[in-house]
């Protein structure tokens, strides 16, 4: 097991094309923790701004009736690739690691794959 830090730092090494990421508590829309992006990308904006997309998404699945789960939310934009995958064990309820991708420089099938094993190995 790894905690917050040494995991976003694996994923900022072991993630081509990796621009930033962070792990983002989607009840208050704070992140626990950053590494990457700079003045160009403000991950604690990206943090609160994606927050409220995952509670859009699960407001969505609620009022559907899906009885599901999140995996992933792919967001693609012209040169980037931001990355939502929200936690699934108890102690990381709450929680989701975002991840922003240059799109030039990754391999999107690559990176769901590290985060996946990632979320694996994190401690919170």
């Amino acid at each position: 097991m790894a905690n917050t830090e040494a995991s976003l730092k694996e994923a900022m090494g072991s993630i081509d094309g990796a621009i930033g990421v962070a792990l983002v508590d989607y009840t208050s829309g704070m992140a626990l923790g950053t590494v990457g992006g700079g003045k160009s990308f403000d991950l604690e904006v990206a943090a609160a701004g994606n927050t409220d997309v995952v509670r859009a998404k699960l407001r969505t699945m609620e009022h559907l009736g899906l009885q599901d789960e999140i995996e992933d939310i792919l967001i693609t934009l012209g040169t980037q690739y931001h990355l939502i995958r929200l936690l699934r064990a108890k102690s990381g309820n709450g929680l989701f690691l975002y991840i922003a991708l240059d799109a030039g420089k990754s391999n999107l099938a690559m990176a769901r794959h590290q985060l996946r094993r990632i979320e694996a190995h994190l401690e919170v």
